[in-house]
């Protein structure tokens, strides 16, 4: 699969055991996952420390992770090829400081229209601001985007080069 380091980093109350992370373990065992506690600088310190060294970053981002997986695009961006951030928690922190040098690597955005947990226009609106080359997909689901997830074309997105069958 390439020289490139795919990375999933998950939701506030979840971990790399949840759904998207046994889903991404069963599916891409060389996907890295980590584990992260406290506040929102305590987990980015936790997520810089992880992904020392590395570069040719996928980011996959759920929910609190997708604030992470952005935040920490927006502080490296050359490391970074690509974000996927899923019903992204954007509109928790204020990333103004971010709005005034657009970031051009390909993001991909999905919101479910019926998430009551993050609300999906805030976040399109942050993520419109900060990322040149957004792709957002409003889809007919919830917070955890449990219908849709699993159907999502993952080889692609993630660029295994086995695109197009599951």
């Amino acid at each position: 699969m390439g020289d490139l380091t795919r990375v999933f980093i998950h939701g506030l109350d979840s971990s790399s055991r949840g759904t998207k992370g046994s889903f991404f373990r069963e599916r891409y065992p060389e996907m890295l996952m980590n584990d992260y506690f406290g506040t929102l600088e305590e987990r980015m310190i936790q997520l810089e420390a992880f992904l020392a060294g590395r570069k040719d970053l996928i980011l996959i981002g759920s929910s609190f992770g997708g604030l992470m997986a952005a935040l920490f695009a927006c502080r490296h961006e050359p490391l970074v090829r690509r974000l996927i951030l899923l019903a992204p928690a954007l509109g928790l922190v204020d990333l103004g400081e971010y709005y005034s040098k657009p970031l051009f690597l390909p993001v991909t955005l999905y919101h479910g229209i019926n998430d009551v947990v993050v609300p999906p226009e805030p976040a399109r609106r942050v993520a419109a601001r900060i990322f040149a080359n957004l792709d957002c997909r409003f889809v007919e689901d919830d917070h955890d985007l449990h219908r849709v997830f699993p159907t999502l074309d993952w080889d692609g997105l993630l660029e295994t080069g086995k695109s197009g069958h599951s």
